[in-house]
């Protein structure tokens, strides 16, 4: 599991050094899951990353599935890129 997530944090290093967000807006066009899935997730992120329960943030964030953890991904690049500006 660990190079797994050695893997992710080096593909997203990767992608924050790239400003191009194509390779993201593709991945992300290809997902299944609706706008209202995507605002979900996000609002669940953030309130459950602004709480102090890091257990709970943790479980929450083991149950996500591939896709979830893509969207979350290009939801912190891109964020990264506008603080950036």
């Amino acid at each position: 599991m660990i190079q797994g997530n050695d893997q992710l944090d080096n593909s997203v290093i990767a992608t924050l050094k790239n400003k191009d967000h194509s390779a993201l807006s593709a991945q992300l066009d290809s997902l299944s899951c609706t706008h209202t899935d995507i605002i979900e997730l996000l609002a669940e992120y953030q309130v459950l990353s602004e709480q102090e329960d890091d257990e709970k943030f943790d479980n929450w964030y083991d149950a996500l599935c591939k896709e979830q953890l893509t969207v979350l991904k290009a939801f912190e690049v891109m964020r990264a890129h506008c603080e950036q500006s």
